[in-house]
């Protein structure tokens, strides 16, 4: 089973639950703006993926600007400081993340990434033809998107 950090209102959210349902993977949807992740949480997913809090932040989001997030630091010293306002405004966490079993985690943004997800999820190298549908302008993929 993996988990996906989820917004139900999000085009990129759902085609990732669409991808994983295809690939026939057990997930556990947490829809974390209504069930925020603690800066624990964000910290153990931040390491999972290799990335610091500024690099799955959604700095155009009004919060964000509210916060100055665009000023903030980027060294390890700052990272509570990013973990604590992400945790308080969960709407600044890039979606979907794909929380897999392995110990990985994706922002599975974009065809490869989640495709890459869906196949760790999935346990097989094998690409999932949903992933490999041709792109919507929903998606953010195709012609005007």
């Amino acid at each position: 089973m993996v988990t996906m950090w989820d917004n139900p209102a999000c085009a990129k959210c759902a085609t990732a639950r669409e991808a994983l349902a295809a690939a026939g993977v057990p997930v556990h949807l947490r829809a974390y703006l209504t069930s925020p992740p603690t800066a624990a949480e964000l910290a153990d997913v931040l390491a999972r993926l290799g990335a610091g809090p500024w690099e799955i932040c959604r700095l155009g989001e009004p919060a964000a600007a509210a916060l100055g997030l665009a000023d903030w630091g980027r060294t390890p010293a700052d990272v509570p400081r990013w973990l604590a306002a992400m945790a308080a405004h969960p709407e600044l966490i890039q979606r979907p993340i794909i929380v897999a079993d392995d110990g990985t985690a994706r922002v599975a943004r974009g065809a490869e990434a989640l495709a890459e997800a869906v196949r760790r999820a999935a346990g097989t190298r094998d690409a999932d033809p949903l992933v490999r549908r041709p792109a919507r302008a929903a998606d953010g993929l195709g012609p005007g998107g």
